[in-house]
């Protein structure tokens, strides 16, 4: 019986190296070090010959803890709703009001990146608040 310990999550998008930076700015992940000699990942990518630009990128927890996160180009745009989404907890332990407002805050940092805000789940008798949202490709992605 396999033990699988290690998981990377991978994203179809059209473009890798943006994609990256932001999930890197919602999950505080980080990129691989510039190439020597260049400014940006940007920068080095504009370099290279057509035949040898980047059709993936990734980006890693710092800690190590949580899974490498991988943005591979795909020649097809994002057509239906994604069967597969991110919840991410920007709001653990945390209820009602101070809850929303926790997830609120989070929203609007992330809109400055790129994302978009879809609805805002209030709590009931079941749930507490969530947001819905997407990245700048319109994948789905939920602050919990």
């Amino acid at each position: 019986m396999s033990t699988i310990k290690q998981f990377q999550v991978t994203f179809d998008c059209e473009e890798p190296a943006r994609l990256a930076a932001f999930w890197c700015e919602v999950l505080g992940y980080v990129v691989p070090t510039v190439p020597e000699g260049f400014a940006t990942w940007e920068e080095y990518h504009r370099s290279l010959p057509p035949e040898k630009q980047v059709v993936y990128f990734a980006c890693a927890d710092p800690s190590g803890v949580g899974p490498r996160v991988l943005f591979q180009r795909v020649p097809e745009g994002k057509a239906v709703k994604n069967r597969l989404h991110l919840d991410v907890r920007a709001g653990t332990g945390l209820v009602g009001e101070e809850r929303l407002a926790t997830l609120e805050a989070e929203c609007a940092r992330l809109v400055a990146f790129g994302a978009v805000h879809v609805r805002t789940l209030f709590a009931d008798d079941e749930n507490e608040s969530c947001i819905v949202m997407q990245d700048p490709e319109g994948n789905e992605f939920c602050l919990a």
